[in-house]
């Protein structure tokens, strides 16, 4: 079985899709695969599901919820269900592998990816799109009302953008082309407070011998970053505008671009 949460909740069973149809249901199955194998406290599952309108009998309610998700499982997985989710510890615990989430394997992935990144482009850029084609859309997007689902989903879409990152940072090391500049300078304008997305985007036109361009995406972000955030850009981006202004021969050593291409220094 597969518990698919980025984007619409899926389960999954031998290519047979399955959709849930209650929404609390959704959201227990949710909080636990997020942290599966682990004990998720009762109180926390209660808070999740009804924090904003406290209930006498939640944890009855919590129980008949438990039980339509067991049902539904054993029937997606012939498995009993209350040895999927099983109670544990003061909670409730969902005893599947990791990689059975693709969240979880997602964060494998990028994790992967991003220590590839400088030693390996190539092969970080396949792991890379293996993990970013795990999506469908939002994370946790069936789930987001309550806090700690949408902390969690933050989290995930933050890696998200991370991954892109690493995986621009490897096509730029080792072909300039493979870059879709388009894409890359419409996710720098949505998260203006990223500055590596604009000092990717620099050296991807850069490279393109569009130099011009390059230096008025520094301007505008940082414009953006003082009339938003009250911020100068960072070290990094910096860095990258004198590169080009020097017209730094990032042009005949792709791998280079890594070595401005990093994280933002603290």
């Amino acid at each position: 079985m597969e518990i698919k949460l980025l984007g619409p909740l899926l389960l999954s069973h031998e290519n047979v899709h399955y959709t849930m149809a209650s929404k609390r249901t959704s959201v227990v199955l949710t909080l636990l695969a997020t942290s599966p194998g682990i004990p998720v406290p009762f109180d926390e599952i209660v808070d999740e599901l009804w924090g904003d309108q406290p209930m006498a009998n939640a944890r009855n309610a919590l129980q008949a919820n438990v039980g339509r998700l067991r049902r539904l499982l054993e029937s997606v997985t012939g498995r009993k269900g209350d040895e999927t989710l099983r109670t544990a510890n003061g909670g409730y615990l969902l005893d599947v592998p990791p990689d059975a989430i693709d969240a979880h394997r997602f964060l494998r992935l990028a994790d992967a990816g991003g220590d590839l990144a400088r030693r390996d482009p190539d092969r970080a850029i396949a792991t890379l799109e293996e993990a970013l084609g795990l999506w469908r859309g939002g994370a946790l997007m069936d789930s987001c009302d309550g806090l700690r689902c949408r902390i969690r989903a933050a989290h995930l879409e933050e890696r998200r953008i991370s991954a892109y990152e690493d995986l621009t940072a490897a096509k730029l090391a080792v072909d300039s082309a493979r870059v879709p500049v388009s894409e890359l300078r419409q996710l720098a304008v949505e998260h203006s407070e990223r500055e590596r997305l604009s000092e990717l985007l620099m050296l991807a036109l850069y490279r393109d011998g569009r130099q011009a361009e390059a230096l008025e995406v520094f301007h505008s972000t940082r414009r953006r970053l003082a009339d938003d955030l009250g911020l100068e850009p960072g070290r990094a981006l910096h860095h990258a505008y004198q590169a080009i202004l020097r017209q730094a021969d990032l042009l005949g050593e792709p791998r280079r671009v890594l070595d401005f291409a990093g994280p933002v220094p603290a």
